[in-house]
């Protein structure tokens, strides 16, 4: 079981108790802290879906897409490392 990569969903309410934050986590090799690692969504108050993408060793990394609260795409692009790379699509539809 050594050098296994266990993940866990965490999920961040708003205080109202609605859904805010639900990413897949790993409790770093120290096991002092907890790091993201997968899929990232974070939802609207209404439950509609804000952002997602993914996190690899708690920098994001990959294709991320940003929702209007109606659900149209408002922007998509890319990271690495954290960084965002190359160029963000912006949608204005709504």
């Amino acid at each position: 079981m050594e050098n296994e990569k266990v993940l866990y969903i965490a999920e961040i309410p708003y205080e109202t108790g609605e859904i805010h934050f639900r990413y897949s986590c790993r409790l770093s090799e120290d096991g002092t802290k907890w790091i993201r690692d997968g899929l990232f969504t974070e939802y609207c108050q209404n439950g509609i879906v804000a952002s997602t993408g993914l996190y690899e060793d708690d920098l994001e990394n990959g294709h991320w897409i940003d929702y209007h609260e109606n659900g149209l795409i408002a922007a998509e692009g890319d990271y690495v490392n954290g960084e965002g790379a190359g160029k963000w699509s912006p949608r204005i539809f709504l």
